[in-house]
């Protein structure tokens, strides 16, 4: 869901990791600074946002020249909107069924309805030699997603991100975000993830996990990992935001 109506949030992370690339003999490491400004517009079901990225890489072939390369840029700067379609809580979590024990225990066949969402933003890049950049990709780009939003009784909650981004290039980046988290005190909570990207420059399967800590009413630390399930290039990374 959006953040609230009139409310602003801020995040920001840093990440260290590694990429080392079997087929083509080389590694790196990398460092990256993670930012986003999410703002509640006018109603309870509209967000807007701006996400980026900026990072940093210094890295070597492993040919025995021990030739070395680096470069530093954004990953991603995304100015964009997310409407809640349809939430099957909007009127609040069922009431209890004072007359049945039994009725309340049982599966609650109304979880299987996902909340839905959808998300239009564009790319911005204005260095055409931006390394991240696809091939004349140029200043601007679309990126779409569908949202859907899990909430389970116990403190359990998934959200599926299906995505299109930069689609009218002729290097599109098609892929989904699974993410799992649970609450499992007051202030504690976790998250596991699958993401998956298919394009014809850069294709993965990304494992993620983490925890968050709630500090006080404004204020949320967390830290996560990351591992990928190739090796061209196999990367790792680990963050705190």
């Amino acid at each position: 869901f959006s953040v609230g109506k009139n409310i602003i949030q801020l995040e920001s992370g840093i990440k260290y990791g590694k990429d080392d690339h079997e087929l083509l003999n080389f590694e790196n490491d990398l460092i990256g600074v993670d930012f986003a400004a999410r703002f509640g517009l006018l109603k309870e079901q509209l967000e807007i946002s701006l996400i980026g990225n900026y990072i940093s890489i210094d890295g070597q072939f492993k040919n025995g020249t021990m030739q070395t390369f680096g470069f530093s840029n954004f990953e991603r700067v995304t100015l964009g909107a997310k409407y809640l379609l349809y939430d099957p809580y909007k009127n609040g979590p069922d009431k209890p069924n004072l007359y049945s024990w039994k009725a309340n225990r049982a599966f609650k066949w109304k979880s299987l309805i996902p909340a839905v969402a959808l998300y239009a933003g564009a790319n911005f890049n204005f260095d055409e030699e931006n390394p991240f950049a696809v091939p004349n990709e140029g200043e601007v780009t679309p990126r779409i997603e569908l949202i859907t939003q899990h909430v389970w009784s116990g403190g359990w909650v998934f959200v599926m991100n299906f995505i299109g981004d930069k689609i009218t290039t002729d290097f599109p980046t098609y892929g989904g975000l699974f993410t799992l988290t649970h609450s499992f005190a007051e202030k504690f909570a976790a998250f596991g993830e699958y993401q998956v990207f298919i394009s014809d420059i850069y294709s993965d399967n990304i494992g993620r996990a983490g925890l968050a800590y709630l500090i006080g009413k404004n204020l949320q630390v967390d830290i996560s990992g990351l591992v990928n399930f190739k090796d061209t290039p196999s990367r790792w990374q680990v963050g705190a935001g």
